[in-house]
């Protein structure tokens, strides 16, 4: 497994200071090399960006949300409303099974997304407030795969109807959601 080149810099950086440190110390004072050591993980773990005031974990919990409603909106809206529309899930369709199977894994994919974001609305007062109420619906699109790939045309219509509310949610709340057509890997992914 390939190791991203930053992440090889900072353990290469921290190893050279301890062996620096350690051969610095020579016959000495046996603690200062631990301590050295310990400060040296102390700079590492603050090199790694994490907010720390509440401002910040409403900012970052917006932006999250926003990424995860928007890919839900746009595999929803990619997968199963358009082709919904375009009468691909009625039987006889040419494409059918194609348009059902993706269907299938756009609709479990965006109830993902769509439980991550509401995750992610936790962390802002007005989000979680405008969110609320629609945690039954976005429970309830759990089923709505299967009903899917069985083609039931009323479970397209439900997805888009809460995507829809949670995009009005999430635009009341000052965290305006636009669709982000997935990946196919991230659609498999989930």
């Amino acid at each position: 497994m390939p190791v991203p080149i930053r992440r090889l810099c900072v353990a290469l950086t921290l190893c050279c200071a301890l062996l620096a440190v350690s051969t610095a110390c020579g016959s000495g004072d046996k603690t200062t090399g631990t301590k050295a050591a310990a400060s040296a993980v102390a700079a590492a773990d603050e090199a790694t960006p994490s907010p720390s005031t509440s401002a910040e974990r409403q900012k970052f919990a917006k932006a999250r949300f926003v990424a995860n409603a928007g890919l839900a909106a746009g595999a929803t809206y990619q997968w199963i409303v358009k082709p919904w529309k375009a009468g691909k899930f009625k039987k006889g369709a040419k494409g059918r099974k194609t348009a059902l199977v993706k269907a299938g894994l756009a609709g479990a994919f965006a109830y993902n997304r769509l439980k991550a974001a509401q995750r992610n609305a936790q962390g802002d007062p007005a989000l979680a407030k405008a969110l609320a109420p629609l945690a039954g619906g976005i429970e309830a699109l759990k089923s709505l795969p299967a009903k899917l790939r069985q083609g039931d045309g009323s479970a397209a219509s439900t997805f888009n109807d809460i995507i829809g509310k949670v995009k009005d949610a999430g635009k009341d709340a000052g965290a305006p959601v636009q669709d982000q057509v997935p990946s196919s890997s991230q659609l498999a992914g989930g």
